[in-house]
């Protein structure tokens, strides 16, 4: 019998996940609804003074890289706690756990091509498959690659500052060089908005079926052949040290209030350095040769105001404070998969021409009226849902799938 504590538990683990879920959003929403360098640079697309900075402030201090962080380090959780589930069973962990992975980057794969190419599904996949062999090791052992795999990514960032610093040197120097010259204008295309590119991008996305995946797939490609690379290391880091913290027990609230205190404070220490970044990145004008650096620092702060989250998070299900949200929150969060999938067909129906047509007709303040409106269905479907389905739709479909056998799906009706 599961005791109330062991409820408690998996509880807190449900409610970070459908935080997490809910918070994506308001990052991945403006690649949903703008052009693609609208995402970095505000003056790219959608407003970038009054109201629309503010937002594009407030989301970067709290939302931008924390959700994906936080989404990613309990996708590790989850990876142990089902393979630990699985072992001396049959099949066993390692058929288990590959058999959802090969169906995850499937889901991916379709996801990415025909609904939204800011697709997170591929690259977990992949993930998923190499953390497989460090299910076992010791807190050391995850601690040490998880810090190893996030420090490369910080390196990373480092080296690309250096290269396009003197990149840009050499370009608008005396007597450039030619290939400087045309290496520099390559780096000015991407983040000089261009008002014809914005036009031809905007009318494609607001055309029909044809259209949108005219203009996503190039954008796919890039995804998963360029960006999904250069991330992995850093993506997998997040993966260790969620399943680091899971050995830990904290995901399932097993320390002190003490501790979650002051991973929580930690996070508000690391929130107070937010201030001088963003505005240093609007002095530097969202300049691509300072924003590595930025990238860097945020890179650093981030893991903080993540744990910080779901430490406030599980000291509130633990005091049972807004129980009522604590439990809709749990709710979304058991059907992640079919509210991320969801939400992407949602808002892309939305935005894309073959539904309202929406794309590029919101400035960035007013496309978190849309987050707001989603969050609230993400809240009010998921537990009447799950009250008469054991599963997401998505979910049944992943492990009836992951099985090779149809799951049981429809609660029993009590007569």
């Amino acid at each position: 019998m599961t005791t109330d504590a062991e409820l408690s538990r998996i509880l807190s683990l449900d409610v970070i996940r459908g935080f997490a879920v809910c918070g994506i959003l308001i990052m991945n929403i403006v690649s949903m609804g703008m052009p693609l360098y609208a995402y970095v640079d505000p003056h790219f697309y959608g407003g970038a003074q009054g109201v629309d900075l503010a937002a594009w402030a407030a989301a970067y201090v709290l939302a931008d890289g924390k959700m994906r962080a936080l989404f990613t380090m309990l996708f590790g959780a989850s990876l142990l706690l089902i393979t630990d589930a699985a072992e001396d069973r049959t099949p066993g962990p390692a058929r288990v756990h590959y058999a959802r992975i090969f169906w995850l980057f499937g889901f991916g794969m379709l996801h990415a091509w025909f609904v939204w190419y800011g697709d997170i599904l591929v690259e977990y996949a992949i993930c998923g498959a190499i953390a497989f062999v460090g299910r076992n090791w010791k807190p050391s052992a995850l601690a040490f690659t998880a810090i190893c795999l996030i420090g490369y990514d910080g390196v990373q960032s480092l080296i690309q500052w250096h290269d396009v610093t003197l990149l840009q040197a050499l370009a608008t120097g005396p007597h450039p060089p030619a290939d400087a010259v045309r290496e520099w204008g390559k780096v000015l295309a991407q983040v000089v908005p261009d008002p014809a590119a914005i036009a031809q991008e905007i009318r494609l996305y607001r055309g029909g079926f044809a259209d949108v995946f005219a203009a996503r797939a190039p954008t796919t490609r890039l995804f998963q052949i360029q960006i999904i690379p250069a991330a992995l290391p850093g993506t997998l880091g997040f993966v260790f040290l969620g399943m680091l913290f899971y050995r830990l027990g904290f995901w399932t609230g097993q320390w002190s209030r003490r501790a979650y205190q002051r991973v929580a404070g930690a996070g508000a220490a690391a929130l107070l350095l937010y201030a001088p970044l963003v505005f240093a990145i609007i002095a530097h004008h969202f300049d691509p040769t300072f924003l590595p650096l930025a990238d860097m620092a945020t890179l650093i702060l981030r893991p903080f105001l993540a744990l910080a989250y779901a430490a406030l998070l599980i000291l509130a299900v633990r005091a049972n404070v807004l129980p009522r949200l604590m439990e809709r929150l749990g709710a979304a969060g058991r059907m992640a998969l079919s509210n991320y999938l969801i939400t992407s067909l949602v808002m892309t129906t939305i935005f894309y021409g073959y539904g309202l047509g929406w794309f590029g007709g919101l400035s960035r303040a007013q496309l978190y009226w849309l987050v707001a409106a989603q969050w609230g269905l993400m809240l009010l479907w998921s537990r009447p849902w799950l009250a008469r389905f054991h599963y997401g739709p998505f979910e049944w479909a992943w492990r009836s799938l992951s099985r090779g056998q149809v799951v049981p799906f429809r609660r029993a009706i009590a007569s």
